[in-house]
């Protein structure tokens, strides 16, 4: 447990003290506020609806940036060689996957934080509740939470970022492209896909309209610790390679 905390200690403070950090947050923060902009004033609509576009556009701007959070995590070890010290140190391949992954969620956390104005906007100026908020908050995380494993398993396999970067966002293009394919498939093929979806069924029929159910908390979880299981196997692998 020790080993992890100073992991996550040590990759929370490289994304708090990097500029680098900062500007991904602003930019994902600026590209959601014209978003919601755009939405809240184009037309008179109810608050509830407006509330689910934002929660809508927000998942497509944390999925975006839950990759771009993780894509360096396991690659830029690899390629600064710092690889090396951590597999001759006293720690095992799950405590670093955890660490780093507990680091990137909770500055992930943050930057969410960072844009619940634009909700309570909604609230003060229309009829949401609070519960409503909430429930749309943690689907966006649980969705941002699974996008960061599949993001750190495509990290896993190769030493560069770029390389990274496209494996993840084709893992995570293919998870959201499940349910559609579904739809032209016959069951049992059309039941199973659907429910792998990572998005339009559990996130879009269930978090984004306040709906909070077990099944949709379980499978975000189940997947994330899927694509984090993967990521400690190739991992070792790689380790003894």
């Amino acid at each position: 447990m020790s080993a992890t905390f100073t992991i996550y200690k040590r990759e929370l403070a490289a994304y708090v003290r990097s500029p680098v950090g900062w500007v991904v947050a602003a930019a994902a923060l600026l590209v959601q506020g014209i978003l919601f902009q755009a939405n809240a004033l184009q037309g008179e609509k109810l608050s509830a609806d407006v509330l689910r576009q934002f929660f809508w556009s927000m998942s497509g701007t944390t999925m975006f940036l839950a990759m771009i959070l993780s894509i360096r995590l396991i690659a830029e070890e690899r390629q600064t060689q710092s690889i090396v010290l951590l597999n001759t140190s006293p720690v095992s391949d799950a405590q670093i996957v955890v660490g780093k992954f507990l680091a990137a969620g909770t500055f992930l956390a943050l930057i969410l934080a960072l844009s619940v104005y634009m909700p309570l906007m909604i609230k003060v100026n229309g009829k949401v509740t609070g519960a409503q908020i909430f429930v749309g908050y943690l689907g966006l995380w649980l969705l941002g939470a699974s996008y960061l494993a599949i993001g750190m398993f495509a990290s896993s396999l190769t030493r560069h970022q770029l390389v990274a970067g496209v494996l993840g966002t084709l893992f995570g293009g293919v998870m959201t492209l499940l349910y559609p394919l579904a739809k032209k498939l016959d069951e049992p093929f059309k039941g199973v896909l659907s429910q792998m979806d990572a998005w339009w069924g559990h996130y879009q029929g269930g978090f984004m309209v306040g709906v909070l159910t077990l099944e949709n908390v379980v499978y975000y979880l189940a997947l994330t610790y899927f694509f984090l299981l993967l990521t400690v196997k190739t991992m070792e692998a790689k380790r003894w390679h």
